[in-house]
């Protein structure tokens, strides 16, 4: 089996059987600590689970536009060379005053099999990406474009997104509660745990549900 069919079946897994709040955990107990962005990243539409592979891109700030800025050369670039499950990464530093992602690039996204896309930048065009079904997380939504105000300087190095570090590989996952990134060293282990919690967890509710006691049952299975 290729690492990539072997991806994709873990991602197929992720988005039909797992939520955040379990994957932040698992992380937790394999001592990574701070996976979790911060609040204020939401879905366009709460029903789209976010999974997969990161591609990271880099912002910064401009003030102004002319023939040598070519401001769309590198994030049109970074799109086209999107594969199944990649999920552009789109770093901002927070800031909302621009929109790094629209409709035009949901749509060739889609088209390569991309599984969505992550910003703590604005976006724009959300009406017709809800529409389309593309899952897209962001910070905020704001109709104004990148031109003469942002430009993606570097794509596939190193990042910070609303205060986690994220690479190029690691898994991205979100849903209503938030986003988590896992990252690629402990993918496989992250989703395999992760799913013994899950187990765990069922039959701690049957318990609850039955009328135990909290106390009894957590020192049985130390899971809450």
């Amino acid at each position: 089996m290729s690492s990539d069919t072997r991806t994709s079946e873990l991602i197929k897994l992720c988005r039909e059987q797992l939520f955040t709040a379990v994957v932040a955990d698992t992380l937790d107990l394999l001592g990574y600590h701070r996976q979790v962005l911060t609040p204020g990243i939401t879905a366009l539409d709460p029903d789209r689970i976010l999974c997969g592979v990161a591609r990271v891109g880099l912002y910064m700030p401009i003030y102004h536009d002319d023939e040598t800025t070519k401001v769309y050369e590198h994030e049109i670039a970074l799109v086209d060379s999107l594969r199944t499950n990649d999920v552009p990464v789109l770093v901002c530093h927070g800031n909302t005053r621009i929109s790094p992602w629209g409709e035009l690039l949901s749509e060739r996204s889609t088209y390569l099999g991309a599984a969505g896309c992550l910003t703590d930048g604005s976006v724009r065009d959300s009406r017709m990406i809800r529409e389309m079904g593309f899952p897209v997380y962001c910070a905020a939504t704001n109709p104004s474009d990148t031109k003469y105000r942002g430009k993606l300087m570097l794509w596939d190095v190193p990042g910070e997104i609303a205060g986690v570090g994220v690479h190029s590989g690691d898994l991205v996952f979100g849903d209503q509660d938030g986003t988590v990134i896992i990252p690629s060293a402990v993918i496989a282990e992250t989703i395999e745990k992760a799913f013994e919690k899950v187990t765990a967890e069922n039959t701690v509710r049957d318990e609850i549900r039955r009328g135990d006691r909290l106390v009894d049952i957590f020192a049985r299975h130390e899971v809450l």
